[in-house]
């Protein structure tokens, strides 16, 4: 699958490489990494990378604007997107030929090639697989692609703390750091908080709640968005600022927008992305999200929770 991928880069003249919405540093990681490994490797082609931006990752990469036009005889790569609905940007489906990279369940198996591994703690990881068989072809990886890629990965590891930490994983950031990436002015900029997202923080510890059986929930009004003077996507990043209570077995954040309620799932254990999959959404099976249009179904959802939380062992 990797050679059929690599094969389709060096036929089309045109790469243009979208990822899903509200970005995260993996989706715009590896979108922006495989972007710079190809543009170092090729610089003939026309490369572009698509999508809305999250200001708070625009340091990491910024997306180009193209006409619908630029779409004919493409090639399209989709990077960390579980399902079609979830990609930024829906002209993926206009170019010649589409490649879906992610390493999320492929319950929703779109595209012409599909490489999907479950076991990739991301697809920065992914990418990084793909240039090493590569590199027996003369692909090149060079500063800004490994900055790119090693910030996908501490992104979706939790900074090597989340379970999904291998081995492998590892070794992938060691040859990404040997490459002379500066590590500190990533991590800096990575984990900057606005001061209103810290006090946010701050009422998110003081307000948070848990049930007997280990889970633990969140609930933030478009008041306390409005309040704190935030935005959806700022308080979305704190879904793990109570994950190392004592106790706690899943927690849960739900974040009111204007036309819907985005639901974010943890777990240290419990399998979460099966209840996520009730409510309009998936992910992995220790980190999910979802998506409600009505606050009654957030006690459906801490029921689900509440039970997966009691059976678990």
């Amino acid at each position: 699958m990797k050679a059929k991928i690599l094969d389709s880069i060096e036929t089309y003249e045109t790469i243009i490489i979208h990822r899903h919405v509200r970005p995260d540093p993996d989706a715009m990681g590896s979108q922006g990494g495989l972007a710079e490994i190809i543009k170092a490797t090729f610089p003939e082609k026309r490369v572009y990378t698509v999508g809305e931006e999250e200001p708070s990752l625009t340091f990491l990469n910024r997306m180009d604007i193209i006409d619908d036009n630029t779409y004919d005889n493409a090639l399209v790569i989709v990077c960390d997107t579980a399902n079609q609905p979830r990609i930024s940007d829906n002209r993926y489906t206009n170019g010649d030929l589409l490649i879906k990279i992610d390493h999320h369940p492929n319950e929703d198996q779109y595209g012409d090639i599909i490489w999907v591994d479950t076991d990739a703690s991301s697809v920065s990881e992914m990418i990084v697989d793909l240039y090493e068989l590569g590199e027996k072809r003369g692909y090149v990886l060079n500063k800004n692609a490994a900055t790119l890629l090693f910030a996908g990965i501490v992104g979706d590891t939790g900074r090597f703390l989340f379970s999904n930490t291998t081995e492998k994983t590892f070794e992938v950031a060691s040859k990404l750091i040997s490459i002379g990436i500066d590590t500190n002015q990533l991590f800096n900029e990575l984990y900057k908080v606005k001061r209103e997202v810290a006090r946010l923080n701050g009422y998110v510890l003081e307000n948070f709640k848990t049930l007997p059986s280990g889970v633990g929930y969140m609930k933030i009004t478009r008041e306390t968005i409005e309040r704190f003077q935030v935005s959806t996507s700022e308080a979305s990043l704190l879904v793990n600022a109570f994950s190392n209570v004592e106790g706690l077995k899943s927690w849960v954040f739900f974040i009111e927008e204007k036309d819907q309620i985005r639901v974010r799932l943890r777990s240290k254990g419990p399998v979460v992305n099966t209840i996520a999959a009730k409510y309009n959404g998936g992910g992995h099976p220790m980190a999910a999200g979802a998506t409600i249009y009505s606050w009654d179904k957030m006690d459906d959802i801490l029921e689900d929770l509440d039970q997966a939380c009691i059976a678990y062992e």
